[in-house]
């Protein structure tokens, strides 16, 4: 596993770097991947305008900006993503923003059908779904992964799963209102948890 890990690093994108990639990519009429359609590069145009208005709008709690600021040890929060993907464009702008906070996070992203050998070490119930955060200590031990969004959104994909059989363009769409409701609240509150369990402070 570390052996992946480390060569996935190699990889890597900081949050800017990302940003322009996708950028650079919808200027040619392409998304992140090896497979290119109207529809992911349509996604990806939205998600591109979805970061913008998130990166200048998210606003960190108090109590998420006091535990961030308990993260004492060095550490890699490794994302895998893509810029297609709608749940890594509401929760990618929430994640930088933590990270920022603290000179002893460092925030790296990789795509995920580039590093398909690690998205397989981190699947969730046994598919590749994204963003997929994982937090490295400076060993690049794994001490926990987070994703592939909040505890919150994930009941509703559970619940509606269980009820529908599987997940829809209209269920697509609600959870999209309901990001922009929750304006990140919900993944900061799974960070704190995270970190209030010592997961994160004590690396």
């Amino acid at each position: 596993m570390k052996d992946i890990i480390q060569e996935s690093l190699k990889n890597t994108y900081t949050y800017l770097e990302y940003k322009n990639l996708v950028k650079h990519l919808l200027a040619e009429g392409k998304s992140t991947g090896p497979n290119q359609s109207e529809a992911l590069t349509n996604y990806s145009l939205l998600n591109d305008k979805r970061m913008k208005r998130l990166d200048k709008t998210i606003k960190l709690t108090e109590n998420t900006q006091l535990e961030i600021a308990k993260v004492t040890q060095p550490q890699t929060w490794l994302v895998i993503t893509e810029g297609w993907c709608g749940d890594a464009a509401q929760n990618l702008p929430v994640i930088d923003k933590m990270a920022s906070l603290n000179s002893n996070i460092e925030l790296k992203l990789v795509l995920r059908d580039e590093n398909l050998a690690l998205m397989d070490l981190f699947l969730t119930n046994g598919g590749r779904s994204i963003p997929k955060l994982i937090i490295l200590d400076k060993d690049v031990n794994v001490i926990n992964t987070w994703g592939p969004r909040p505890k919150v959104a994930t009941k509703m994909v559970a619940d509606y799963k269980a009820e529908h059989g599987a997940l829809d363009a209209t269920f697509k769409q609600d959870l999209q209102v309901w990001y922009n409701k929750d304006k990140g609240q919900s993944t900061q509150n799974d960070f704190v948890e995270m970190i209030q369990n010592s997961f994160l402070k004590e690396a």
